[in-house]
């Protein structure tokens, strides 16, 4: 077949694109632990995440999970954490760890080639690790450093307190760490944690690129033996509100405020959910939203204006945030209701909400692109109890959604006096 190349190629909007998710393989170690797979991709790398119950809603003691999480890797009854960052740099590899509400999470990538030198190492770190005292030192001399200076900042200090009058100060998506915390931490809390929730917890793997035929054999040799005993993951309510408009002066000369407007929402599991992620795209999601359009663009009040639903298991929230002059932080806000004023007064326009879902099925598409990001796809709908079903809901929900059903939603949920309004200077 000729190409004419007079003739220019058709536009086709992404909202007519016919969009799938690759299957993904499932199978079992010995010892039940649950293996997500995804083999695709055109070069010899692989990725594979250790998925444990060990978030900071396990722990007794604030930071006890984040902590025993990064020292995962800072020594093993084998190795110290030098050796153990030089085995790894050897063979090319990046390993990671991070703590998140409910899970913490190892992650290696890495040649495919490589992995059989690489898995028995992140063995010892489950099984292994012994977190030294001297490791645990500069951890928190590091830590409290960190945290001075953050505290410095308007937008860090706006972060934690919207999340603490959200979810309450001791729910584990609103506490929020200090100095006499981090000075509190104790090795035995560490290694206590650790056994029950590394050693002994309950554990998911997911594997994605280009993976070896022998993968079942090579993961259950390491793997399989662990104990995977079940952890009950604490389900924590949200504390009552009495007060919902908050102004916090952390600088006295501070030229800019920190603004967080937000209101609690249902989880993914709530019919509204991926319904109101279209509203929310229009109001303010990307870059040609309503909150950018009008407070970035026409007013000039903020280099970027931004909402979204928190991504988090048990409870979300939806939220703006901004940063914008001090002398502007009202006007700002005011502008915010504005929005979900026209929202809630009149349906949007066919042209406005097209470019809405071109937008949402091109981020679809997009995060689609490669075996680490399908995993990713897998991942989020595993974790939070969903099915396969949940990514075609999602794309059928952008494509047929109406403007009537959005002004809808808009009525029931972005109503100003549901939401906490917090600036801090």
């Amino acid at each position: 077949m000729t190409i004419d190349r007079k003739q220019a190629p058709p536009i086709v909007d992404a909202v007519n694109f016919h969009l799938n998710l690759k299957p993904c393989q499932q199978f079992t170690l010995q010892n039940g632990v649950p293996v997500y797979a995804v083999d695709a991709g055109a070069e010899e790398v692989m990725l594979l995440e250790w998925v444990f119950f060990a978030g900071n809603s396990q722990e007794e003691q604030n930071l006890v999970a984040a902590t025993t999480n990064f020292l995962l890797r800072n020594g093993t009854a084998k190795r110290t954490a030098f050796q153990i960052n030089e085995h790894f740099e050897y063979y090319g590899a990046y390993l990671n760890r991070s703590c998140y509400n409910e899970t913490a999470t190892i992650t290696l990538h890495c040649l495919t080639k490589h992995v059989a030198e690489l898995l028995p190492v992140v063995k010892e770190l489950i099984t292994e690790s012994t977190m030294p005292s001297e490791e645990l030192a500069i951890y928190q001399q590091n830590m409290k450093q960190r945290l001075k200076v953050n505290l410095k900042k308007s937008d860090f200090v706006a972060g934690r307190l919207i999340d603490a009058y959200l979810y309450g100060e001791k729910h584990p998506y609103g506490k929020y760490s200090s100095a006499e915390e981090f000075d509190a931490l104790e090795r035995d809390q560490l290694l206590h944690f650790y056994n029950q929730y590394y050693t002994q917890g309950k554990l998911i793997l997911f594997v994605a690129g280009k993976l070896p035929v022998n993968l079942e054999s090579l993961l259950n040799q390491q793997f399989g033996d662990l104990p995977n005993q079940a952890v009950e993951v604490k389900q924590t309510a949200l504390q009552p509100v009495t007060q919902k408009k908050f102004r916090i002066t952390n600088d006295p000369n501070g030229v800019q405020g920190s603004i967080r407007i937000a209101r609690s929402f249902p989880n993914r599991h709530h019919p509204d959910f991926l319904k109101v992620q279209v509203l929310n795209a229009l109001f303010g999601g990307f870059f040609g939203s309503r909150l950018m359009s009008n407070i970035r663009e026409d007013k000039g009040y903020t280099y970027g204006i931004h909402s979204f639903l928190h991504n988090h298991i048990q409870h979300s929230s939806w939220m703006v945030s901004t940063e914008a002059g001090k002398d502007v932080c009202e006007a700002t806000i005011g502008e915010v209701y504005k929005e979900m004023k026209g929202l809630r007064d009149e349906p949007v326009g066919e042209e406005e909400l097209l470019l809405v879902r071109n937008y949402l099925m091109g981020s679809i598409l997009g995060d689609l692109d490669g075996p680490f990001q399908i995993i990713g796809r897998w991942k989020n709908i595993v974790l939070h109890g969903l099915t396969e079903q949940y990514f075609y809901d999602s794309i059928r929900t952008i494509k047929t959604i109406s403007a009537e059903e959005l002004q809808a939603l808009a009525e029931k949920y972005l109503q100003p006096e549901e939401f906490f309004e917090l600036v801090v200077i």
